[in-house]
């Protein structure tokens, strides 16, 4: 079935796509969450051109995600923590730390967007991932050294 996205479903497409899904997964979820709307030959060519529109729109999306991309991959961040004697931090490091640290070099990211395989419990250098999108995913190092 041909539906016409009217939000973002991961995935799937970006607001505005065109794009074709199973009947049970349009039927039953986006149908009736209103995410969507089903393509018909008497609606197909209003959708067409709200397409164009689309396309410059991820175009322009895509030039800034890039340049902050390469933003991000150039950086890293030095946290001063307290540490125990054997070099474990006191708790664990979160995300709503490291976008703190992003924002004081102006770099500005939520903290859904910053993916952790695991906790950062210990000093040294660790590698994060920023998911800025779905096909742009630069890393991130960051260092934790001791606060004396």
């Amino acid at each position: 079935m041909k539906i016409f996205l009217l939000k973002d479903v991961q995935n799937v497409g970006l607001a505005g796509e065109m794009v074709k899904v199973s009947d049970g997964f349009a039927k039953n979820f986006l149908l009736p969450q209103k995410i969507g709307i089903q393509v018909t030959p008497s609606n197909e060519a209003d959708f067409k051109k709200r397409l164009q529109v689309v396309e410059v729109r991820k175009e322009i999306i895509q030039t800034k995600t890039s340049s902050l991309a390469e933003k991000i991959k150039s950086l890293q961040i030095v946290l001063k923590r307290k540490l125990h004697d054997d070099g474990k931090l006191y708790g664990a490091l979160n995300a709503q730390e490291i976008v703190d640290a992003l924002a004081e070099k102006g770099v500005s990211v939520s903290k859904n967007q910053i993916v952790m395989d695991k906790a950062i419990k210990a000093k040294g250098m660790h590698t994060l991932i920023v998911k800025l999108s779905t096909t742009l995913q630069p890393t991130l190092s960051v260092k934790i050294v001791s606060e004396d």
